[in-house]
């Protein structure tokens, strides 16, 4: 099954990025530390490719520290970029954003107002990166992609200015493979994909990067060679068998996909920087 999500609002957000684009100083992207690349949005390459950029890793906290910081130093070495990481442990300050800001040699004064795009995929926690560098609540968040539905304008600091934007995606997701990593991590709505398709290729992963995460959750003392096998331990562990002893795939699906998305298997990172 080939994924693709890119309903009505989205549209409508992508066309009023472009005119916020011609208003606004910088654009702080917002991509999931477990995915990265696959987590970009090519749009944003083109709705504004002259703007500074600031990407921020969300999400630290549930992927993998060594592959985050390699991942750090690469967007740190682009031009006119720079990076930050976000966790629930630590969270990105004021302070660090004004940092990062001075340091793509961009002024910050009493004279001079500015304007930042906060963009990025559904549900990789744009409002509440706004949120945490605001020190109140003025997005509103949940766990769930597209809560925002419109842009956003909050005042950061005299003269600063944040604005918050829907998780857009594009209209086609031309690799597919990238497509299954933001379905597995939840970028995309379950209404969308086929998860028992999803969790499938989630197991394979799993089996090939973290078979012993798979068997300390799930309690798997037999070595586990295939997805398949994969799916019955979890099938097993979590009692979802129906009468006859038929595994409920859709339930071992959900139970799989959510322990990933939670944090339950460990910390993961589905892929890593180019090494060119």
């Amino acid at each position: 099954m080939a994924i693709t999500w890119f309903p009505g609002h989205m549209n409508k957000a992508t066309k009023e990025l472009r005119k916020l684009a011609k208003v606004s100083d910088l654009v702080i992207e917002l991509l999931d530390a477990r995915a990265p690349n696959a987590s970009r949005n090519p749009l944003l390459a083109s709705i504004a490719p002259e703007l500074p950029r600031i990407y921020v890793l969300s999400k630290a906290d549930l992927a993998d520290q060594e592959t985050t910081a390699q991942w750090y130093d690469y967007f740190k070495q682009q031009e006119s970029k720079t990076c930050l990481i976000s966790s629930i442990e630590n969270p990105i300050s004021a302070g660090n954003l004004l940092a990062a800001i001075i340091n793509l040699s961009i002024e910050i004064s009493a004279n001079s107002s500015k304007q930042m795009i906060v963009a990025g995929i559904p549900n990789v926690g744009k409002s509440t990166f706004i949120n945490k560098i605001c020190g109140r609540k003025v997005a509103k968040t949940g766990n769930e992609p597209a809560i925002t539905k419109r842009h956003q304008r909050v005042k950061l600091l005299e003269n600063v200015y944040l604005v918050d934007t829907p998780g857009m995606m594009w209209p086609k997701l031309e690799d597919q493979e990238a497509a299954y990593k933001l379905a597995a991590i939840g970028t995309i709505r379950n209404t969308a994909i086929d998860s028992e398709e999803i969790a499938w290729f989630t197991a394979e992963y799993l089996l090939e990067h973290q078979t012993g995460a798979l068997k300390n959750r799930y309690g798997v003392t037999a070595e586990l060679q295939t997805a398949e096998q994969v799916i019955e331990a979890i099938a097993k562990a979590s009692g979802a068998k129906n009468k006859g002893s038929r595994i409920n795939h859709h339930k071992v699906s959900e139970t799989l996909l959510n322990d990933l998305r939670s944090g339950k298997l460990g910390h993961f990172s589905l892929e890593s920087p180019p090494t060119d």
